[in-house]
C-alpha cells in the first residue's frame, strides 16, 4: 500500500540545539513542527478536527467548513480540506503575512479579512449561524488538544526516553500546550509546563494573551506551571539566530519560545528542555523580520 500525504502528519524531528544555548548543563531540544506537510504544528489538530467530525457524522465530504485563524491553522485546515474533499472558508486578520494568504488560496480556501483576531472569531460564528457552513472552532474543540495528547507529546516522550524535565510552548489557541501537558501529567508529574505569552504591546504571530471574553475554552490554567513573557524584539532576534546559528529556519513565535527557553535555562541545571518550533520561516519573508 502506498501512503498519501496525511500519513506524513506528525513524527517530526526532535533536534538538539548546540550553539545558541551556550555553556550550560542543560540539554535544549527543538521539536521541528515545520516539517509537517503544510508546514506547521497546526497540521495535527486541523486534520484531527475534520476527520473526527466526519467520523461522528457531523460533516461529510462536499460540506463547507468555517474557521477563524491567524494563519497556520488556516493553512493546515485548507490542506486537510483539500485532502478530504471539503470547501473551506477562512476568516483572518488583514495584518497577517501575504505568504499565509497565498498558501491558503493555493489549497483552494476562500478568505475573508477582518481587522483583528477577535473580530475574525465573531465573523466566523456569524457565518455559521447564517447557515454558511460548519464551524470547527479550534478554540473550544477538544479534538484540537487531543491531537497533541495522542501525537506530539508521546513522540517527545519517546524521543527523550522519558527524560524531559521542562516543556515550553508558545500560547495561541493553547491546543499544543494543553494536549502535551495532560499527557506529561499522566506520565510524570515532575515535567514542568511553561507557557509563553507576549509582553504588553508585542505583536508576535502565533503568540497571544487573550482578553477574558475570548480566552479559549480548551484552556485549563491549572495545567500550566508558569508563564514567561517575551518581547517582540526578543522573538524576532531569536528567529534570526535560529536560522543563522542552528540552521533552523523558523517563524517568529518559535523565536519567542526559544527566548523563553533561554530565560528558563538560566534558572535550572541538568535539565532536558523541549521547545516547540511551530512553523517555518518562509511564511514570514514579507514581514521584513529576516535580512534580504
Amino acid at each position: 500500500m502506498y501512503k498519501t500525504i496525511e500519513h506524513f502528519i506528525g513524527h517530526t524531528p526532535l533536534v538538539q540545539l548546540k550553539r545558541i544555548p551556550g555553556k550550560t548543563s542543560n540539554i535544549i531540544l527543538a521539536k521541528l513542527e515545520g516539517n509537517n506537510p503544510a508546514g506547521s504544528v497546526k497540521d495535527r489538530p486541523a486534520y484531527s478536527m475534520i476527520i473526527r467530525a466526519q467520523q461522528r457524522g457531523d460533516i461529510q465530504p462536499g460540506d463547507t467548513l468555517i474557521e477563524a485563524t491567524s494563519g497556520n491553522t488556516g493553512i493546515a485546515l485548507a490542506m486537510s480540506a483539500a485532502i478530504l474533499g471539503y470547501h473551506m472558508i477562512l476568516v483572518m486578520p488583514e495584518n497577517q503575512s501575504l505568504e499565509r494568504r497565498q498558501v491558503m488560496a493555493a489549497y483552494g480556501a476562500k478568505i475573508i479579512l477582518t481587522e483583528n483576531m477577535e473580530e475574525a472569531r465573531d465573523v466566523a460564528g456569524q457565518l455559521c449561524e447564517a447557515g454558511k457552513g460548519f464551524i470547527l472552532d479550534q478554540f473550544s474543540n477538544p479534538d484540537n488538544p487531543l491531537a497533541h495528547y495522542e501525537g506530539t507529546a508521546p513522540e517527545i516522550w519517546q524521543d527523550t526516553a522519558g527524560k524531559i524535565t521542562h516543556f515550553v510552548s508558545s500560547m495561541g489557541t493553547t491546543g499544543t500546550i494543553m494536549g502535551c501537558a495532560r499527557y506529561f501529567r499522566e506520565k510524570e508529574r515532575k515535567v514542568e509546563i511553561v507557557g509563553v505569552q507576549p509582553q504588553e504591546g508585542a505583536q508576535i504571530p502565533g503568540i497571544r494573551k487573550w482578553p477574558e471574553a475570548y480566552l479559549p475554552k480548551i484552556y485549563q490554567s491549572e495545567l500550566v506551571d508558569r508563564i514567561l513573557l517575551v518581547s517582540q524584539q526578543e522573538a524576532e532576534i531569536m528567529a534570526r539566530r535560529l536560522a543563522s546559528e542552528e540552521g533552523v529556519f523558523a517563524g517568529i513565535s518559535s523565536g519567542g519560545a526559544l527566548a523563553a527557553v533561554l530565560k528558563l535555562s538560566a534558572q535550572v541545571r541538568n535539565a532536558v528542555i523541549v521547545s516547540i518550533v511551530c512553523d517555518r520561516g518562509d511564511r514570514y519573508l514579507s514581514t521584513g523580520v529576516f535580512p534580504s
